[in-house]
């Protein structure tokens, strides 16, 4: 006869005891642990071992090409649309920085450094003088 659980459901103890009979091991075979394997992505490939400090260039070329998005911000303001309006060829804005303060370097409208401007030649550039550690775990 079945027995009854705590919620009601029967259940039959001969079912839970064949389900254990058909491993390897209550057939009275043994288990070799050598032919159980890794799942594929568990798997090290030995050609790509790499000794500590060495570059893994190769590896990384696949990411030359993703496109990222690259923002100095020199300062902020704020102002109405009216505002904004009547402004003209020449007009000046103030920002909320100060001379000489670093500006923020967003990558993707992240935060990852401060730095400051330079002149490179003929063209405005950017040194970094701070990365900024990321807030994610």
């Amino acid at each position: 006869m079945a027995d009854e659980t705590d919620n009601g459901e029967n259940t039959n103890q001969d079912e839970v005891d064949n389900m254990f009979d058909e491993t390897p091991a209550a057939a009275g075979e043994s288990l070799d642990l050598d032919e159980i394997s890794e799942p594929p992505e568990l798997q090290n490939d030995d050609s790509k071992q790499y000794s500590i400090g060495e570059a893994m260039a190769e590896d990384v070329t696949a990411i030359y090409d993703i496109p990222v998005n690259v923002s100095a911000v020199l300062g902020r303001s704020t102002m109405q649309v009216s505002q904004l309006l009547k402004l003209g060829r020449g007009a000046v804005i103030e920002l909320d920085r100060k001379v000489g303060e670093a500006i923020d370097i967003y990558v993707n409208n992240r935060l990852v450094a401060r730095g400051e401007v330079v002149v490179v030649e003929d063209r405005l550039g950017i040194t970094m003088t701070e990365i900024v550690k990321s807030e994610r775990a």
